[in-house]
């Protein structure tokens, strides 16, 4: 038992701020869809909020351009590939949220540890030692035993929501992925990168979609006041969740994003009255065991 406990929580203590950053992205995607579904419902579209949001996340942070500029031109193409993939990452997984089923929506962006292990072998050389697929597997488990509804079908996408969806995990497999491998980069500018790509992806939907303008004449004290603490948590929360990933295995990070279901599961139950089934409680228990395992997903390097 001794041994047990000296395995799961010695590379915690060793990565804490690392593990924290990344657990406090997953609680604060795991309450999300509450302010962004109480907008929507007074008139505000999603693609609007989530433009507002990022926009006043890059304004909470201006101090950091002239930072910002300096290391520019020495970014590359990882940059780019970063706003392309995050920023499809968090706008797609607000939109699949909002116009499709959560629990298929869920299941189907939460099928993205099964893409990080691919991508993190690809870009990074990482490889999964004899536990680490034992855990993906525990992980992956987890999440199918609270979201998969058996009327509904396998996993697979049924209609635009769920192809969002699905493509938002891909997205946000790669973009943590990225994020590792572009060391070159600092935490904040990954972070800028993050707010750019997603503000930027709403602009052709609310051109699509039309009405923007009125939209913004109509927004209320009070939602102001809600899309500004979005926007203060969201620079603050992509700031920990870059530098977690930065500084994790990008398939151990992916597995603690995983927490959000649980998260999701909590709130849900507190927030809109929905019960947890015990399968929840199952599903629940195998993402947490898997998160604490989940510093043995690979073979410690030589010093």
């Amino acid at each position: 038992m001794a041994r047990i406990i000296r395995v799961v929580l010695v590379p915690t203590k060793q990565n804490l701020r690392a593990v924290s950053g990344v657990l406090s992205g997953a609680l604060v995607w795991g309450l999300i869809w509450y302010p962004y579904r109480m907008l929507q419902e007074a008139g505000i579209s999603g693609a609007l909020a989530t433009l507002i949001t990022f926009l006043l996340a890059m304004l909470f942070a201006v101090t950091w351009l002239p930072r910002l500029l300096r290391e520019l031109p020495g970014i590359g193409w990882w940059a780019a590939l970063l706003v392309a993939c995050a920023g499809w990452a968090n706008f797609g997984y607000v939109l699949a949220m909002l116009h499709g089923d959560v629990m298929r929506v869920l299941l189907l962006f939460y099928l993205a540890p099964l893409w990080t292990a691919l991508l993190s072998h690809w870009l990074l050389k990482e490889k999964l030692n004899r536990y680490g697929y034992a855990v993906i597997a525990l992980s992956v488990g987890g999440a199918v035993v609270m979201l998969w509804e058996p009327q509904h079908g396998w996993p697979v996408p049924q209609n635009l929501s769920e192809w969002i969806a699905l493509s938002a995990g891909l997205s946000f497999a790669l973009s943590n992925v990225v994020s590792r491998r572009a060391r070159h980069m600092s935490v904040e500018a990954k972070s800028f990168s993050v707010w750019l790509g997603t503000a930027a992806l709403t602009l052709p939907l609310l051109w699509y979609q039309g009405g923007a303008l009125q939209q913004l004449a109509s927004i209320s004290a009070a939602h102001w006041l809600v899309l500004a603490i979005l926007g203060l948590v969201m620079c603050a929360t992509s700031y920990a969740v870059q530098y977690g990933v930065t500084h994790l295995h990008a398939n151990r990070a992916m597995l603690l994003f995983l927490f959000e279901l649980v998260v999701a599961a909590v709130t849900s139950y507190l927030l809109a009255g929905e019960a947890m089934q015990l399968r929840d409680w199952i599903g629940a228990a195998l993402i947490v065991s898997a998160s604490l395992f989940s510093g043995r997903l690979h073979t410690p390097e030589p010093k």
